[in-house]
């Protein structure tokens, strides 16, 4: 990267995507190719611990979920019962428009609908909405056993702030945004925060689960040592 003529990258990458990089590097192009190689080898090493957290995440509140109604396939099976409560109006019913929209999707692939391929094709988002006030209450609140291992004190709130900030960051990445700013400066402070935030609810899952996620994380080894903030850092 550091031989790559920056004229070149701007062309494909365009000069607003890296002009946040030209800036914190005060101008220098050699200095903002470095920058934006080490955002992108971040978001690589994110890719593996982001997407086994949302698999674990998702498979345990899904787990939680059809013991409550007793019933596997309750995502398709709740779809026109508590998905269409009035209470849920505010949010414009968007887990019944989720499952509809996946199953036009699934029917349209191979017109078989199952409710596996229906989980599958939900978003992280549709997941960690089970933690926002209505939806929460609407099914008891059954989404916090999905924690097993959490301490008492930690409640709805706190898990819905945490996967809050967690779905953003993973969007960041997915889309091929920056993690490695705070305004204009260089820093690496909330991807730190987010892989803490990962593995604290990876451990409240099961704690046995953070034996697998830490085999696949190498986060920290992609952030330069100068950066690295200790008091953020656990595991």
């Amino acid at each position: 990267m550091y031989s790559v003529n920056y004229n070149n990258i701007e062309k494909y990458l365009s000069a607003p995507r890296l002009n946040r990089y030209l800036r914190a590097s005060d101008a220098s192009k050699k200095k903002a190719l470095q920058i934006y190689r080490t955002n992108l080898r971040l978001s690589q090493a994110f890719y593996p611990v982001l997407n086994l957290f949302e698999t674990f995440f998702r498979n345990a509140l899904h787990g939680e979920i059809s013991l409550f109604f007793n019933d596997t396939d309750w995502i398709v099976n709740q779809r026109n019962h508590f998905m269409t409560d009035k209470s849920l109006a505010g949010t414009s019913f968007f887990l019944k428009k989720e499952v509809e929209r996946a199953e036009i999707k699934i029917y349209k692939k191979s017109k078989s609908i199952h409710s596996s391929k229906v989980i599958a094709e939900q978003s992280f988002g549709f997941w960690t909405s089970f933690f926002d006030p209505h939806h929460f209450k609407i099914i008891q609140g059954v989404a916090i056993s999905t924690f097993p291992y959490k301490p008492k004190d930690v409640n709805r709130k706190a898990i819905a702030f945490m996967l809050r900030e967690i779905r953003e960051f993973r969007n960041r990445v997915y889309h091929n945004e920056p993690i490695c700013f705070k305004g204009n400066i260089v820093d690496f402070s909330q991807a730190i925060q987010i892989r803490k935030y990962i593995l604290e609810i990876t451990s409240w899952i099961d704690p046995k689960l953070l034996a697998v996620m830490i085999y696949y994380d190498n986060i920290m080894n992609k952030i330069p040592q100068h950066y690295h903030r200790r008091e953020l850092i656990c595991y």
